[in-house]
């Protein structure tokens, strides 16, 4: 007999027992269910009857807690492991323990704070706190890592005794792993090395077995070589993709448009790997569009090489992308097309995807039209080179170029820049890190990498490029990879308002947010220092960028048809358009397939994937060859710049390279700080001494890791930015002495990153 049977009217009935309990993020005891219906007294009975009724007949399920929640659901902390990365990037997990018939629910897991560093990868393990969503899905905090991905371990061998240890490079992999003599492939102290576990205790150090000797810690080729197998990235063609790029030819004229009339140039990188774009600007000849300009941008004519279906095809989408480090690239083609048939080098003959475009006086485009076409390069430029040409400081090369193809680019770009301008895309201030090398193999110099007008040039050439090829694809209703990024969250604009508070820079708070009102905010910065920390902040607060077929707009570039067209060479989403307008315009073979349509969902959540693994490997590599060169500089004082304040410390960017490093608050004085999180403060109990968000310090370099790329610095006496005083020595506290540290003895110190936390700067992210 139902407990419903009775007179208690004012009772709730099973419906709204279960609408309670599915509602509810968490599960519930008995407890709350009785004070959400005002259950009291003997009431409770007829509670206790009704609950167990839908436990029988399979509604509901006890927790271990004697908790309530809806058949199926998780427990409010539960074990997950990371089983993808969604479109945006993020990880998505499952329950490790699910015996419940059909699929588990899907577990999103809660950025949160700065954990660049211990950001779940696939097939980590964390312990998180579940938060049931209206939708059935769930939310997760995660409260500590478990384990990461199962599979063999990347790190530095050691000698110990007779047998050896190996620090792992991951920063998530807390244990070193002990190898045997027997089991260490006759590996030597310094060494990287890749090793399997063996099994063993689970509360043990693990132990292992060496599988490959890569090379010496502080090598260039070994830092790379992290990188490339700690992330899985493929760096080796198969058979068949070579065999397929040694049969490429050159290709001749036939129905294509010859452009080698025309002083197209390129113009890139010093140390640029392969040429995939040239550019040409003349005024346009046309009497209605008086001050205009025409451009033609030319791009490798990859899709002519890369059929569907292929086998350099299947590589290409495998890769995804070319991964760019500082010493070498991992090419989403071979070498045999990515540096030589695919890239426009300079007096030879090569087949292109072409736009031309026609803009007004104010830079507007007016019309643009594609053609596949064969072009010559009449000479291959640096930035640099077309600058100084550009600024009257002509080469022997630029010398004849300078008047009749460099000046017309430079005055066509002009009037881009009035509708840029107008159009007021995000201007974030970003450089990036380059690291320099001697003749002798060696790290030179870490600095800045320099940014001319002529990049700028290049990059709103391209920018129109991509645009056109968008809009193309839209007009005439046919498949296209955009290149999509959404308005950043309420919560994000929340956040940084409060932080740009503290710097007493001016954003109104519950504004509709637009590219126009975060440039406003760029523009009262009061240095370059500041401009690059605001340009920072903004950007940890906007959305990932990502590949998909739906057409959700560039919130970033302020545009509304994006789609990446430019590089071919090394982005697969650019492939995948060429094929698209080929089809489209009925430009020959090598055009989309219908069959490779229907996978454009998943293709773009594939190479969004790809692309955020390259992202963190380049920017690791970065981190590492950085510490390597500041390893001997251990000691020595450094300009800084505060970019993040958390309950462990300080994190600091270093003027001078652009480094980031800790500052843990046991070196800040010898007083108790308290962390305001809202004004991202540590305030000193006893002295009231503030350290806060953009403070200019001088710090002197304490530890360098070059196993993770990490560094330790303390905050020296003095304000802002000088170092007048040096503190005094702690009780308790080991002092480093100014001068040269081996890399062995660097390579032995611990995790200097807090548990959970990131540093606090990040690339720009590509566009």
């Amino acid at each position: 007999m139902s407990p419903k049977s009775s007179k208690q009217d004012h009772l709730p009935t099973k419906e709204q027992v279960r609408s309670f309990i599915d509602e509810s993020e968490t599960p519930v005891g008995k407890r709350e269910i009785a004070r959400a219906f005002n259950i009291k007294g003997a009431d409770r009975i007829y509670l206790k009857k009704l609950l167990k009724e839908l436990v029988d007949e399979g509604h509901l399920e006890k927790g271990r807690k004697r908790e309530l929640a809806p058949a199926g659901a998780l427990p409010a902390v539960a074990v997950i492991e990371v089983e993808r990365l969604d479109k945006g990037g993020e990880p998505v997990a499952r329950p490790v323990s699910w015996q419940e018939d059909g699929k588990p629910p899907l577990i999103y897991i809660v950025p949160q704070g700065r954990a660049r560093s211990s950001a779940p990868g696939v097939g980590d393990r964390l312990l998180a706190r579940l938060a049931r969503q209206k939708d059935g899905t769930y939310e997760a905090r995660v409260i500590r890592h478990l384990e990461a991905a199962a599979g063999p371990v990347l790190g530095v061998y050691s000698k110990v005794g007779k047998d050896g240890r190996v620090q792992p490079t991951n920063r998530k992999l807390k244990k070193e792993v002990i190898v045997r003599a027997e089991n260490s492939m006759g590996a030597q102290t310094g060494e990287v090395v890749l090793c399997d576990i063996l099994p063993g205790k689970a509360f043990a150090l693990p132990e292992g077995r060496v599988t490959q000797r890569i090379g010496p810690m502080g090598d260039a080729a070994s830092l790379s070589l992290i990188a490339i197998h700690a992330h899985g990235i493929p760096d080796v063609f198969d058979d068949a993709a070579i065999k397929e790029a040694l049969a490429a030819k050159p290709v001749s004229l036939g129905k294509r448009t010859d452009l080698r009339g025309l002083p197209l140039i390129t113009i890139d990188p010093a140390d640029a790997r392969d040429r995939d774009d040239a550019v040409w600007a003349a005024p346009d000849d046309d009497p209605n569009n008086e001050g205009g300009w025409q451009a033609i941008v030319a791009i490798a004519d990859v899709a002519h090489y890369v059929t569907h279906g292929s086998a350099l095809d299947k590589a290409a989408r495998l890769r995804g992308n070319s991964v760019y480090f500082p010493d070498r690239v991992v090419p989403m083609l071979p070498h045999e097309l990515s540096s030589d048939l695919c890239s426009l080098h300079e007096n030879v003959d090569r087949p292109v995807m072409a736009v031309r475009m026609w803009f007004d006086a104010e830079g507007n485009k007016l019309r643009h039209t594609f053609m596949r076409a064969l072009m010559r390069s009449v000479a291959s430029l640096t930035y640099r080179q077309a600058q100084n040409a550009h600024d009257g400081e002509t080469d022997d090369k630029t010398d004849m170029l300078r008047d009749d193809v460099i000046e017309p680019l430079f005055s066509a770009y002009a009037a881009l820049k009035k509708a840029r301008k107008k159009r007021q895309p995000l201007d974030l201030d970003l450089p990036e890190r380059q690291i320099e090398f001697g003749e002798d193999g060696f790290i030179k110099a870490v600095h800045k990498r320099e940014r001319f007008e002529a990049h700028m040039l290049i990059e709103e050439f391209m920018i129109q490029a991509n645009v056109s090829a968008a809009e193309t694809l839209v007009k005439l209703k046919r498949p296209c990879m955009f290149r999509v990024h959404e308005p950043p969250t309420a919560d994000k604009m929340l956040g940084l308002h409060e932080t740009l508070g503290e710097m007493n820079i001016r954003f109104a708070k519950g504004q509709v947010v637009t590219t126009a009102s975060l440039n406003r905010v760029l523009e009262q910065a009061d240095s370059e220092i500041d401009r690059e920390l605001v340009s920072s902040l903004i950007l940890r607060s906007q959305s990932q960028a990502v590949y998909s077929p739906d057409n959700l707009h560039h919130f970033g570039l302020h545009l509304q048809n994006y789609a990446h067209f430019t590089s071919p060479i090394r982005r697969y989403a650019d492939l995948l358009v060429h094929r698209s307008l080929i089809a489209a315009l009925k430009l020959g073979d090598g055009g989309l397939k219908d069959e490779e349509a229907v996978e454009f969902e998943e293709i773009g959540t594939d190479i969004s994937a790809s692309e955020r693994r390259a992202m963190v490997a380049e920017r690791e590599t970065t981190d590492r060859f950085t510490a390597v060169f500041l390893a001997n500089k251990v000691g020595e004082i450094f300009q800084a710049k505060v970019s993040g304040v958390t309950r462990a410390g300080l994190f600091l960017t270093l003027d001078d390279s652009g480094a980031d490093a800790l500052a843990p608050i046991s070196t800040l004085g010898n007083d108790f700080f308290n962390f305001d999180p809202e004004k991202h403060m540590l305030i000193g109990k006893r002295t009231g001494e503030v350290f806060r968000l953009a403070d200019r310090l001088a710090v002197r370099l304490r530890e360098v890791d070059i196993v993770t790329g990490s560094m330790i610095v303390e905050v020296e006496d003095g304000r802002p930015g000088t170092a007048a005083r040096t503190r005094r020595p702690q009780p308790g506290r080991k002092q480093t002495s100014p001068g040269k540290v081996p890399l062995k003895a660097a390579k032995k110190k611990k995790r200097t990153t807090p548990k959970g936390k990131k540093r606090a700067t990040r690339r720009q992210e590509k566009r």
